[in-house]
Formats: C-alpha cells, sequence, structure tokens
C-alpha cells in the first residue's frame, strides 16, 4: 500500500491540479463545454413536446452519462485516477444504449419495461450489434478491459499501481498524480464515449423534426 505525503495539496484547483496543459484533459474539456452548450440549446426546445419512448429514455440517459462524464473530470483534476477509470464503464453503457435503442427502435420496449437483467443485452452484445458490419465481434474486446477494473479482478491491480520511495511498487489509495499515461487513457477514453452521447442527443431530438413543439427537460 503507498504512503501519502504530506506535501501534495489537499483538494487541487483548475489553476494547479496535477495533469494540467495535457492535450487529453484539454480535450475532454473542450467536449464537455461544446456538451454542455448543446444541453442548454435543445433542453429548451424540449420542455413540453409529446416524447416517444426513445426520447423518453434519452431524457434519463443524456442527462445521466454528462453528470458520470463531469465527475470522471473532476476526478482527473484531483488525481483520483483510479475511480475515473472505475466510472468509464457506466459512461460507455448509457452511451452504448443510447445508440444501441437508436438504431434498435424494437429495443425501445425492453428499455420501457424497465431494462431487465434477463431480458436486456449484454453490454457486449449491444457493441456487437451496433459495430456488426465494421468491426464484427470487437463486444468483448472493449468490454472485458471495463469489466476487469468494475470488478476488481486481479488483472484490475495494475490500473493503481504506482512508484514507491524505496524503488518498489505499491498501490494507491487516493490521489495517482505521476501517471500521465493513464491520465490520457481516462481522458480521451471518456472523449470517445461523451462523443456518442452529444451525437445522439442531435440524432434524438434534431432541430429540423417537424413534430417539435417543446418538450420534455432532457439537461
Amino acid at each position: 500500500m503507498a504512503e501519502a505525503s504530506p506535501n501534495r495539496p489537499v483538494v487541487f484547483s483548475p489553476g494547479n491540479e496535477p495533469y494540467l496543459g495535457r492535450e487529453s484533459v484539454f480535450a475532454f474539456d473542450n467536449l464537455i463545454v461544446a456538451c454542455l452548450k448543446n444541453s442548454a440549446t435543445i433542453a429548451p426546445r424540449t420542455h413540453s413536446m409529446q416524447r416517444s419512448e426513445l426520447q423518453q429514455a434519452a431524457c434519463q440517459l443524456i442527462p445521466q452519462s454528462m453528470s458520470i462524464a463531469l465527475s470522471i473530470r473532476e476526478l482527473v483534476r484531483q488525481g483520483h485516477l483510479f475511480g475515473a477509470l472505475v466510472l468509464i464503464r457506466s459512461l460507455a453503457e448509457r452511451s452504448t444504449i443510447l445508440l444501441y435503442l437508436y438504431q434498435t427502435p424494437s429495443a425501445v420496449n425492453i428499455w420501457s419495461r424497465g431494462w431487465r437483467h434477463r431480458e436486456r443485452p449484454s453490454l457486449a452484445a449491444m457493441i456487437n450489434s451496433i459495430s456488426v458490419d465494421a468491426f464484427p465481434g470487437i463486444g468483448p474486446e472493449i468490454t472485458r478491459p471495463l469489466n476487469s477494473i468494475t470488478h476488481g479482478d486481479p488483472d484490475s491491480a495494475v490500473w493503481n499501481m504506482i512508484p514507491m520511495d524505496n524503488g518498489g511498487l505499491g498501490h494507491a489509495v487516493s490521489k495517482i498524480l505521476n501517471n500521465p499515461n493513464l491520465c490520457d487513457k481516462i481522458c480521451m477514453e471518456a472523449s470517445v464515449w461523451l462523443s456518442v452521447v452529444m451525437a445522439m442527443t442531435n440524432a434524438i431530438f434534431p432541430e429540423d423534426n417537424p413534430r417539435w413543439g417543446r418538450t420534455c427537460r432532457c439537461s
């Protein structure tokens, strides 16, 4: 178990966060800002329209996804990289559900019935369905590492490993301040999934839809 350093800040600010200046962090920040602006534009148009089942699902999944992305960003700011990495699967699953429901209208009924464990498709199955033409069978390759980190199997141990002062290695219980590669991995993966959310927001609530009245709040 790694030892805590008495010299590090307890709380980092945007001006002194440990990975400030990383291109991956900058890209993630820009995407977050774009998503928030996009949501702020769409939400007022959606306060009173009669929602489809897909739109009803989106009104839950889109805000949750954005909230998780903001949580990941704050964890990165504070150096809690392992916690941020664990949240990637939650963001990935919601992003994938949005895309899967959009591409598979028949599955929307499963969502409306409660998205029950034995009825809903697995994350790997949804990814396989979405990517069958370009990348057949890729679902397990994407979900295996996400599941490992989430479920705490032995392979997940590498992700919170840090160098010790004595030259050995330990497992961090708190901040990880000297692993820019892990920071990059988190921010770039989160950006990929958040970009799906932004695309689905625009696809499910298109501006030029002739049925637009004013509908549900989605953010």
